[in-house]
Parts: structure tokens; sequence; C-alpha cells
């Protein structure tokens, strides 16, 4: 069926108008995967495949903020990405900072960065920073951007964050031991004060999680879409939302 039918934009409504507001997510998670692969069969290359889908990104946000989703996380690089060949990380790092920076200039989302700053650049740092600067009062739909980001990590800087913080009070290890709870260390993970992740969407057909918000998504939902990130459709978007409605979340229990 052509995307352009009336049929499939018919199904597309169809979709939406199914969707109660009580069953949105409050926060979904993005792993942002196959740029590479959807350029290698266009014929094009990777920086090519990784621009279509920095260019992606701001839809799949209307999609979002369309349903009433609160939050939404986007993993643009992780922290194994950088470990490619410099070249491409170079490429890569670049079309990151000019699609974030097309995000905050929008006006439209408050952005915050999320990963190992560290790692990256310490130019990519500062213009990442000032854009999540400069949407900070914005009372629209949160954006996270993971990038340098990967699940270990967070919460390995969680650790050394509360390890950090309770020797400035004056606790000892052996105090700390004795009263440590997760919540301790939720409040010092990258998305402290955030909902958890409800629902976790990767493209591309692959089906794990590579560390994507670890301690966040004990409880989350997951859905796996065939397509490439870049070629991911509103219909790919709605279809997910309707698979999480139709599940019973026990959360654990």
């Amino acid at each position: 069926m052509s995307f352009s039918n009336p049929l499939y934009r018919l199904y597309e409504r169809r979709l939406l108008a199914a969707l109660s507001p009580q069953e949105v997510p409050r926060h979904v998670g993005v792993i942002l995967d196959g740029n590479r692969r959807w350029a290698k069969e266009a014929g094009e290359s990777a920086a090519t495949g990784h621009k279509a889908g920095a260019d992606k990104i701001s839809e799949v946000l209307r999609w979002s903020e369309e349903v009433g989703v609160e939050v939404v996380t986007l993993w643009m690089l992780s922290t194994d990405n950088l470990a490619r060949p410099p070249a491409e990380v170079r490429q890569l790092v670049g079309i990151i900072e000019q699609a974030v920076d097309r995000l905050a200039a929008t006006g439209l989302w408050r952005i915050q960065v999320v990963g190992a700053l560290d790692l990256l650049p310490y130019a990519t740092t500062e213009r990442l920073l000032e854009a999540e600067k400069r949407t900070a009062g914005i009372d629209g739909l949160h954006v996270n951007v993971a990038v340098g980001y990967g699940g270990r990590r967070e919460i390995a800087d969680a650790v050394r964050s509360l390890l950090a913080e309770k020797a400035r009070d004056g606790v000892s290890i052996e105090q700390l031991a004795q009263t440590l709870d997760v919540e301790h260390i939720a409040e010092h993970l990258y998305t402290r004060g955030q909902p958890d992740p409800d629902l976790v969407i990767r493209t591309s057909g692959e089906q794990r999680l590579s560390g994507f918000l670890l301690w966040q998504s004990v409880h989350t939902e997951y859905y796996f879409c065939e397509a490439y990130w870049p070629a991911f459709r509103r219909v790919d978007f709605l279809r997910a939302l309707r698979s999480y409605a139709d599940r019973e979340r026990r959360l654990g229990r």
C-alpha cells in the first residue's frame, strides 16, 4: 500500500483515535538505530544516514506531543559509538551538535543533555549545554538527548556522585553501607526527578537493549520496530503506542 494512499491515512487516523489518554506512556525512550544500514542500502555514505536520522527527530517529537507524551529520551550517541573510527565519530558528533541546536531553536521543547560529557570534546559539551540552558524555561515536552551515554557508565557515575556527596557530609563508607538503598542511587542518575520510561522503542529490527536506561527500565515495556530510524513513520510510532496500550502492565507485581 502506498503511504500517500487515502486508505493508509485512514488507518493512521484510526490508530490515533483508538488511543486513550490514560493509555499513553508518560515517558518514551527511543533507540535511534539503523542510520548506517539505511544509508548503505540507499548507496549513500554513513554521514548521509546520520543526517537523515537527525532530520527524523523533530517529527517524532511532534508526534509525541500530539498524543500527550511528557518526556522523550533519544539515544543519539552511545559510549560504544565513541570507539568507531575517529573520522566517523567527528562527523557524527558534528551532526548531533547541529541537530540539538535546531531542536533548541524551535523554542518548543526543553532540552536536557544526559551522558558522560567528559568523554566528549570540550567544544561539543559546551554547545550541548548551551542548548540546554537556552531551553531551560520552556514548559513543554521534556527531551533528553543521550549523548556519550551508557547505562553502566550512568550507574557508575551515580555511585561516584553519591559517595562524593556523603563524603562532603562527613558520612563514612561504613555508615553509608548500613543505610544505602536504591533511592539513594536513583537520586544521582542523569534523569533524576523524571518518571522512569514506560515504553522504549528500538528501530532497525535489533532486539536488544544495549544498556539503554539500564537502571530506569526495570518495569519498562519494549517495542522493536523493523524500520531503520530514518525511515521510521508516524504509523510505526502509533503501532508502538497501540502495542503498549494493549499490554497488561504488572510493574513487578
